[in-house]
């Protein structure tokens, strides 16, 4: 492994960089967790629905869409550690502006300032998730990348344990100024990443004269030329449903969306959720060095399991709200599930691409899935018109067909 060093004591020193830069952003999405708090911080200043149902939406997709066009333009630069920190910068200052945001404004215009600093933080997201991977390649051993990713997780699901805890036990009082406080800390530690990152020991790479001409229909050119790269993103994109499940889960307790409850009422699926999160890290990480085909096939079938289990349920109780020890006992399963998902593509995009095309296969990935998760919003929609069960049998069927495609992908750690 060489990383402009040639010093074996220089890898361990960017694999505890890498560990630290991670866990401080990874804590900060914990602290404004869009389903969670921010959706709250809106509630309280009197905001609209509408806005508050754009956060996730908005989140998700445009930190990856926009990566296609980013890969063409990151293979210009040498160093790329420098991208990932300006995009944890921008996201400091995007979640900066939003607690002003949530202390200056009410109703509406708090709403829709804060739906738009989303946009400016999924952008900086996005410069920070398409060079990620290739930086993670040029800096840590094959075969320690996944262990390196799972520890900065479960280190951040402990302190978001420990937020979560705060929260539900009286400790850290649900009023708006204590979340503004925590917005304004998680800002801080997103600054911190930023400036960490910058001490990665990374070796320079080389670009020819047709690597910096790549554009977007050249980039689009893998998924035709490798198949293992489309089934690659085929299987991402159904198992997705592991990340949009969530909210249904805390409908089908409580009754209504989960962006209209209160925060105190979530409590034990923070909990459930952040315990998922630190059981699952570390465990999805190391099994993701071995065989991260594995990791996603596993992940795939537990999420198949709870869904269709709570479905089964649904339809056998006639409609009737889950008991909240059942729905978080499900969101625990499915968030072990999430982080399966999480951890095996990381692992598996950065083991199966060829080391010089990293950020063209993560870009044409996470562009793909992207611009189908926009959609991500009509199963809202299917939930009000048919149902929860027809919902979760969806997501179900999703994980399914998942784990069929994922059974055909070669195995990327194999030598």
């Amino acid at each position: 492994m060489t990383d402009g060093t040639g010093n074996a004591g220089s890898t361990q020193r960017n694999k505890v960089i890498h560990v630290a830069s991670l866990a401080l952003t990874k804590t900060g999405d914990g602290l404004i967790d869009p389903k969670l708090v921010l959706s709250w911080a809106l509630n309280s200043v009197g905001a609209p629905q509408a806005t508050i149902g754009l956060l996730v939406p908005l989140r998700e997709s445009l930190a990856m869409v926009p990566q296609l066009v980013e890969a063409a333009w990151l293979r210009r630069i040498a160093v790329r550690k420098f991208v990932w920190a300006a995009g944890s910068a921008i996201q400091a200052a995007a979640v900066a502006a939003m607690a002003a945001a949530l202390w200056l404004l009410q109703g509406a215009a708090a709403g829709w300032a804060v739906a738009g600093l989303i946009v400016i933080f999924a952008l900086g997201r996005s410069l920070a998730s398409v060079s990620y991977k290739d930086v993670l390649g040029k800096t840590v051993d094959k075969g320690e990348r996944g262990s390196v990713t799972g520890i900065a997780g479960s280190i951040a699901s402990t302190a978001v344990l420990a937020f979560g805890a705060g929260l539900s036990f009286g400790v850290i009082p649900l009023t708006l100024p204590a979340i503004v406080i925590a917005i304004c800390i998680a800002a801080g530690l997103w600054l911190m990443s930023s400036g960490l990152f910058t001490l990665l020991r990374e070796e320079a790479s080389t670009s020819n004269g047709e690597e910096a001409e790549l554009d977007v229909t050249s980039v689009l050119s893998y998924l035709r030329d490798d198949p293992q790269l489309l089934r690659f993103t085929v299987a991402r994109f159904l198992l997705s449903a592991t990340a949009l499940a969530p909210p249904f889960i805390l409908s089908a307790s409580h009754g209504g969306t989960a962006g209209t409850q209160q925060l105190g009422s979530l409590g034990p699926y923070v909990l459930a959720s952040s315990v998922a999160s630190i059981a699952g890290s570390g465990l999805w990480g190391l099994a993701s060095d071995r065989s991260s085909r594995m990791v996603l096939i596993v992940s795939a079938g537990l999420g198949a399991i709870v869904l269709g289990g709570l479905a089964t349920v649904l339809l056998s109780n006639g409609g009737d709200p889950l008991p909240v020890v059942w729905s978080a006992a499900g969101l625990f399963v499915l968030m072990m599930a999430y982080q399966g998902v999480r951890r095996g593509r990381s692992t598996h995009i950065v083991d199966m691409a060829p080391e010089d095309a990293r950020s063209a296969y993560a870009a044409v990935s996470n562009t793909v899935v992207g611009l189908l998760l926009l959609g991500g919003g009509l199963f809202g929609v299917l939930a009000d018109m048919a149902g929860l069960v027809v919902v979760f049998a969806l997501l179900a069927a999703m994980c399914v067909a998942g784990a069929l495609v994922a059974a055909g992908l070669e195995e990327a750690q194999a030598s």
